[in-house]
């Protein structure tokens, strides 16, 4: 099925390792779920048949061929699209937009919008593969307590398991696993653990529940023949849940819940689930038949559709693996995220290696088993911007690269630019060395903490944001692009990003310098530290750049509200906020604020969440509540920054008092010691 394009300028098509924008010159895409670090060409973890086409004056529009079978999507040079899936159903939606935030829109409204995220999904994650004892993670822990470095969640590799055997821990090197979580939630941080989909089918009997459970409910992947199909994974020969079973996810609640009683853990992390198999099939290999060697085969890794995978051809409780392969990842996310709500009665927390159309409503993403080079740090803004096209928000790559050895400065320029992930973890493998904060110089240390401690202060902002990509189908991090859909100089840019309409991101993508170059859209910037401003006709611009900062620009015309941070979220939640005013060249500006208790359920659908709306016209700025609720109670105004007032007021008032106020020669007016409740009304002007 094929399709002229009106132009070249196109995007999605996930998940694949790629720039932003795709190379229109006979580019295939193959889609397949695949067990796969990272590689230019190659089907990866995630299947996403949505794209996205810019037009040269502006207009927008998107196509999604909803259909989960083996498929190849070419790109030519005419330009044109040719979709090549070999099964299944063609339900062919398009979008037209006519804006690309609208197209994005019109998509989730499709597959599903995203789950709003429980609040401290938004703080800095730690894991390591290789921590071999809970002692030795509890020391990481405490470590980034002496340091005063933000930290939210502390995480386990399969290192935790007892023989890699889901549902337990290892007894003697994680026997203080249990207070470690215990410690943990006693300083407001949470604890999340992986776990994969292979459940071993080799234990002496009577002594591995989840799997003799599992076969006497029948809830496993059979082969062609009726049978279990008997795969490999780390901890040996496995058999492979049927998630498109009901029954399964009861079994899967079942065995979570049992476990959740020993190590109360906070959310799940699901990896492998493509599913990976260390054989190609089965331990007894596949039939020969059309399902396994269909008369054509798109261009999968390995040249097969079984390469690292199970069967084709086995059979699960809706339809074959044929048909459900690359649902393997969505229908575990959509389990799992099931049995947490039951288990906590809070917003669930959930990250998936694998993904398909409508993940969002369940978990989030990484990008998988990147590596420590300087070329992947700048490959995971393309990664992060496609899955927010995609209607997964909560992505990021693994901070300072998971496999390899890296260097301080690639590590600090790393933790810079994964401070504006909308999911911060830094992880990596047991082969390499530590790389967590504490494990670098002073310099680099403090470097790296200043940037974690500057997202922890964006809390509010990037809440927000999340609230619209949950209730609107918004992107939270975005293209330029988006919001210059007219400048085509922002097509290709994927090394610099937004968050929201207003959040500049330059980071640093390169060694040994200290400037970068940053294309500014025209229109006035402010930068975000000194309030400095910055008119641009749409130009790129030098900017310094020293090892321990990373280059922010607020765009004229909004608020943002901050927040004075700390090292975890509850307690920077609770910290007075400072808005930061930024004016356009008519002296207008606007913002708003999304504030709920952050972890119960569909807050937004029952009305149980406080909607703040500031403004700024003609010298007066406004915070008016629209929504109040108690949680705003908590909070308080304490200072208010207006980036560009271009003349020093002879006097400041607030509720019409007179208000003590610094005027500073680079246009900054700021008014602080204010307490203001964010609950009330109030007015700040100047003459």
């Amino acid at each position: 099925m094929s399709t002229s394009l009106p132009s070249t300028f196109v995007y999605g098509l996930g998940e694949h390792r790629s720039s932003l924008m795709h190379d229109v010159q006979w580019s295939t895409f193959t889609m397949w779920a695949r067990d796969a670090a990272p590689e230019e060409l190659i089907n990866l973890y995630g299947v996403h048949p949505f794209y996205l086409l810019m037009e040269t004056d502006g207009l927008a529009h998107g196509s999604f061929l909803l259909n989960s079978n083996a498929m190849d999507v070419v790109l030519q040079p005419a330009p044109a699209l040719t979709w090549r899936t070999i099964g299944g159903i063609l339900d062919l939606y398009v979008f037209l937009g006519p804006d690309p935030s609208s197209v994005v829109s019109e998509y989730v409204e499709v597959v599903g919008k995203p789950a709003m995220p429980v609040y401290w999904a938004l703080g800095y994650h730690l894991c390591r593969w290789g921590y071999d004892s809970s002692n030795k993670t509890w020391e990481v822990v405490r470590e980034m307590r002496n340091y005063g470095i933000p930290q939210e969640v502390q995480w386990n590799d399969i290192d935790y398991m007892d023989r890699a055997l889901d549902f337990t821990f290892e007894p003697a090197s994680f026997s203080t696993l249990p207070d470690l979580v215990k410690d943990l939630h006693l300083h407001s941080q949470r604890y999340v653990m992986i776990l994969d989909p292979g459940i071993s089918s080799t234990q002496p009997p009577g002594t591995y529940g989840p799997f003799e459970e599992g076969i006497k409910k029948g809830i496993f992947i059979n082969n062609s023949s009726g049978e279990t199909l008997i795969g490999k994974v780390w901890p040996g020969l496995t058999a492979f849940p049927d998630f498109s079973n009901p029954d399964t996810h009861e079994w899967w609640y079942q065995n979570l819940q049992n476990f959740h009683s020993k190590v109360p853990f906070d959310g799940l992390w699901i990896d492998m689930n493509e599913p990976s198999n260390f054989f190609d099939g089965s331990i007894d290999g596949c039939p020969d038949n059309e399902l396994e060697n269909p008369p054509y085969t798109p261009y999968v890794l390995g040249g097969s559709l079984k390469a690292k995978t199970v069967c084709a051809s086995a059979q699960q409780k809706t339809s074959s693996h044929y048909n459900l392969h690359s649902l393997y990842g969505l229908m575990e996310a959509k389990a799992t995220a099931s049995a947490l709500k039951r288990i906590l009665e809070k917003r669930p927390f959930v990250i998936s290696r694998s993904t398909f159309p409508s993940q969002g409503k369940y978990s989030g993403h990484w990008l998988g088993d990147n590596r420590s080079q300087w070329k992947d740090l700048y490959m995971s803004i393309p990664g992060m911007l496609t899955f927010n096209l995609l209607g997964i928000p909560l992505v990021g790559a693994d901070i300072c690269g998971f496999s390899q050895n890296t260097t301080e400065e690639l590590c600090v320029r790393w933790t810079q630019l994964g401070a504006f992930y909308p999911f911060t973890r830094n992880h990596n493998t047991k082969e390499s060395l530590p790389q967590d904060p504490t494990a670098f110089s002073s310099a680099a240390r403090t470097a790296m903490k200043e940037a974690l401690l500057l997202r922890y202060s964006l809390f509010p902002f990037l809440y927000t944001l999340f609230h619209y990509a949950h209730v609107h189908g918004h992107t939270v991090a975005r293209p330029l692009f988006f919001e210059f859909p007219t400048d085509g100089k922002t097509y290709r840019i994927d090394k610099q990003f937004l968050w929201g309409k207003s959040l500049l991101v330059t980071p640093v993508l390169e060694p040994g310098v200290d400037f970068v170059a940053g294309y500014m859209p025209e229109g006035l910037w402010y930068d975000f530290y000194t309030g400095n401003s910055l008119a641009s006709k749409g130009e790129e611009m030098k900017l310094h750049a020293p090892l321990d900062k990373i280059n922010l620009h607020l765009r004229e015309g909004s608020i943002i509200p901050t927040q004075r941070p700390n090292t975890t979220l509850w307690v920077s939640s609770g910290q007075p906020l400072h808005l930061i005013v930024c004016l356009s060249e008519d002296g207008q500006a606007a913002g708003d604020l999304f504030w709920d208790n952050g972890e119960s359920l569909d807050t937004y659908e029952t009305d149980e969440y406080a909607y703040i709306v500031f403004s700024l016209k003609q010298n007066t700025m406004t915070s008016e509540v629209v929504r109040s609720h108690v949680e705003a109670m908590y909070l308080t105004v304490e200072t208010v920054s207006f980036y560009g007032v271009k003349t020093k007021p002879s006097s400041v008032t607030v509720n019409s008092q007179e208000a003590a106020f610094n005027y500073s020669t680079n246009q900054v007016l700021r008014v602080d010691e204010l307490g203001l409740n964010l609950s009330q009304n109030f007015t700040i002007s100047w003459k």
